[in-house]
């Protein structure tokens, strides 16, 4: 493939075909598993795969990292979605790092379509804190066994919606690795016509993202890049908000 390179405006990252290609970026699944909305972003074919023309990738990543940016210069917020285990771990630290909101583990339905609920389940979290606290400065009025039934009912809370524990309101922008496996997800952002990023591996169906980016979705150097590149046009946006309320 011949070398694209699309530089970023202002203090958005840019990235060039051939750092994608070095993180795996331009393998995708079997030819079998394809989906044929994909065809236009694919390269060829090669020994049963398909390989992804990242010369189409670039400006598609360009395009969404700019539109991160613009949305974090607004202050704007985050939810940051892949629960594959190989990849959990990775995500999870990004999202951190930009004090994004994820969901890590399996999506909880109705968590944004269902958000009154849901703000519920996440002021329980914060009641049982405080149950913990009371109990543990001695001023509780629950005996201990009572106690171990809350910290089982905290800990499922927990696992379920503690990387949302404190999302007042609905995100702003979504950003999903592998669109098939978050199927959910997608659909819930969809419905309540939340702006999606995804990273878009073969089988995936790019018309149902808003920004999709055509690239390997199960290769941690493949997602980690574009994740990366994703927090930094993050951190450079809410440098811009910053510098508007100072």
């Amino acid at each position: 493939m011949q070398e694209v390179r699309e530089e970023g405006l202002g203090n958005i990252p840019s990235v060039n075909v051939q750092q994608l290609v070095e993180a795996g970026a331009h393998f995708g699944h079997k030819r079998s598993k394809w989906n044929p909305k994909m065809a236009k972003y694919i390269f060829k074919e090669k020994n049963g795969y398909h390989i992804i023309d990242v010369r189409k990738t670039v400006p598609l990543l360009q395009r969404a990292l700019e539109f991160a940016y613009n949305v974090a210069s607004r202050n704007g917020t985050f939810l940051f979605v892949c629960t594959k285990k190989n990849l959990k771990e990775t995500i999870l630290n990004f999202a951190r790092e930009v004090n994004a909101f994820y969901v890590v583990e399996r999506w909880p339905g109705g968590l944004l379509t269902n958000f009154e609920t849901t703000k519920q389940r996440l002021l329980r979290i914060k009641e049982l804190e405080g149950i913990f606290e009371d109990y543990n400065k001695g001023k509780s009025v629950y005996v201990k066994k009572e106690i171990v039934e809350f910290q089982k009912e905290y800990n499922k809370l927990l696992k379920k919606f503690g990387g949302v524990r404190d999302m007042e309101n609905l995100p702003d922008v979504i950003y999903i690795v592998d669109p098939v496996n978050e199927d959910l997800a997608v659909h819930e952002a969809n419905l309540l016509k939340i702006p999606t990023i995804a990273i878009c591996d073969t089988n995936a169906d790019p018309d149902l993202i808003t920004y999709p980016i055509p690239a390997n979705d199960d290769a941690i150097k493949s997602v980690s890049l574009i994740t990366s590149l994703l927090v930094q046009a993050i951190k450079k946006g809410r440098e811009v908000s910053l510098s508007w309320q100072i």
